[in-house]
């Protein structure tokens, strides 16, 4: 028991560097971006996606599960393969990664944040 506890503790840190803290995108640089989505989770912190943009790949980060689905976003309306507009921000330090505040697909504007 001890043993796990202490190996749990050891990659605590890790999962918190994992995730991301809002503070790193940039919120002054507003993407509107309509494009194919190529892969998306749904899952656990929050869902994501993969969308190309500006040339290339870009992470897409959304929101939880549960609260996607509160507000009315279905995993078929993110299908991959399925064309949506994402609004967001990009990450601050330049890393091809976007946070989702706003998302329309199926005719449906589903706000996350």
């Amino acid at each position: 028991m001890f043993r796990n506890l202490v190996l749990g503790l050891a990659l605590l840190p890790a999962a918190a560097f994992a995730h991301h803290g809002w503070s790193s995108y940039d919120a002054a640089q507003t993407i509107t971006h309509t494009a194919t989505l190529k892969a998306v989770s749904w899952g656990n912190p929050h869902g994501s996606a993969t969308v190309r943009y500006k040339g290339k790949d870009w992470d897409v980060v959304l929101a939880p599960v549960s609260r996607m689905e509160a507000r009315g976003l279905t995993r078929e309306m993110l299908g991959p393969k399925q064309k949506v507009t994402l609004v967001g921000y990009p990450r601050s330090d330049g890393t091809a990664e976007m946070r989702i505040e706003r998302v329309i697909a199926g005719g449906k504007t589903v706000e996350l944040r």
